[in-house]
């Protein structure tokens, strides 16, 4: 990507991939015909649709529709190679201890940043009355019946809420999940199981109430909007000191984010499902700290970061979920970025310009952060591994140079 670009334009958001990837794994709890729409189409999805082939699903997808047949009869065993290459594969293990009472699942792979073990979803498990453990690299799973329980979480996680979620609700009684997490994507997950037949109570909120249903039906269901995509182009406006209208995702679920760059001098105005990004002049430097939802989100943290580095002033970001993000400081230092890490902390002193340099992307985020980095250094930068920024970003190329940058894929 050449430096000096200001973004300027409109970009659409699609269906969120930290929700499509487990809404297709919910599919596995009906059998019959059940209809994703508004899908990414980025990698994550029909490695996905791999995963659930390998099941013994029919899986067709056509541009932002994917259509899952689930068999009456279900392969118990999740062991393509395709677990091995996404982190949400694991989310197959609660639809299937909930309608088939066994499970076993490789474990899965994804992005490194740190570790994310599966101690709570194994513990969710076996409150509600399976076995659970890791044998020869799989997650085991049986029960002879699922009965409600009273679940508490040690940490508000995605996947460990979304697996004892799906498994509870076809489980014998009522099971209460506390502390269970509040993203968006949970509450569109609860909206997809809701449409299936489950009685599902508190989404959104930190207690999940779930009264277990004999049977689910197929159903047909719009992912949300993605987010973490809409605020990366909202930081891609900021950075650059441009001016982007982003469509297609519900301001409300990043308000922490546009409360943010609104102190770092940005003008903002949101509508209900759009929002506009105008940065007149060089941002401010703002602090952030990552947390669970409605926090500030640790998948945005690259970008916090990438900011700073052009800011005026000093920042610090705080990063409390994933330990191993802080790699990406490593990369910006190689930009010419003033930054260091300390523990969970990064300090970041602002300058001008970066300059241009080869960099390497670790995941998703890491790589889309390099590539608005590069877009405020001088000269020409390159990153590598960016098969990272497919998995999450459909079109993001494209995107970029119809908003005024000269960014080139180059063939591996």
């Amino acid at each position: 990507m050449h430096g000096g670009a200001r973004l300027v334009g409109e970009v659409d958001v699609v269906g969120a991939k930290n929700s499509v990837l487990k809404l297709m794994a919910a599919a596995l709890l009906a059998p019959g015909t059940t209809t994703i729409t508004n899908c990414p189409q980025i990698l994550d999805v029909p490695l996905m649709g791999d995963v659930l082939r390998g099941l013994g699903c029919q899986v067709d997808i056509d541009g932002d529709t994917c259509v899952i047949e689930t068999p009456e009869e279900l392969s118990h065993l999740a062991d393509s190679a395709a677990m091995g290459k996404l982190r949400a594969s694991v989310c197959v293990l609660g639809p299937l201890v909930g309608r088939l009472r066994k499970a076993k699942v490789a474990l899965p792979g994804g992005d490194a940043i740190g570790q994310r073990p599966l101690d709570m979803h194994q513990s969710g498990l076996r409150k509600l009355g399976a076995t659970a453990a890791i044998e020869h690299g799989c997650v085991v799973a049986e029960a002879e019946q699922l009965k409600g329980a009273q679940i508490w979480l040690d940490f508000p996680s995605v996947g460990a809420t979304e697996n004892i979620l799906m498994a509870a609700v076809l489980a014998e009684g009522t099971t209460i999940l506390d502390n269970a997490a509040r993203e968006p994507e949970i509450v569109d997950l609860c909206t997809m199981l809701q449409q299936m037949g489950a009685k599902i109570e508190g989404a959104g909120t930190s207690t999940l109430t779930v009264h277990g249903v004999s049977s689910l039906q197929p159903t047909q269901h719009r992912v949300i909007g993605d987010r973490i995509v809409g605020a990366t182009w909202a930081f891609a406006a900021v950075t650059t000191r441009g001016d982007i209208t982003v469509r297609g995702v519900n301001p409300h679920h990043i308000e922490l984010v546009l409360e943010k760059l609104r102190t770092a001098g940005a003008e903002i105005t949101v509508e209900e499902e759009s929002f506009r990004v105008v940065m007149p002049e060089r941002p401010k430097a703002v602090d952030y700290v990552t947390l669970p939802f409605p926090g500030f989100a640790t998948d945005l943290q690259p970008f916090a970061i990438a900011l700073s580095a052009v800011s005026d002033g000093t920042a610090m970001i705080t990063e409390n979920v994933y330990e191993a993000r802080f790699r990406f400081v490593e990369e910006m230092i190689r930009l010419g970025a003033d930054a260091r890490t300390d523990g969970h902390h990064a300090v970041v002193r602002g300058i001008e310009r970066l300059s241009s340099a080869p960099t390497w992307a670790s995941d998703i985020r890491a790589g889309a952060g390099l590539v608005l980095a590069g877009l405020c250094a001088d000269g020409v930068t390159e990153v590598y591994d960016v098969f990272h920024i497919d998995r999450g970003y459909p079109g993001f190329v494209e995107n970029l140079n119809r908003l005024g940058a000269t960014v080139i894929r180059v063939p591996a």
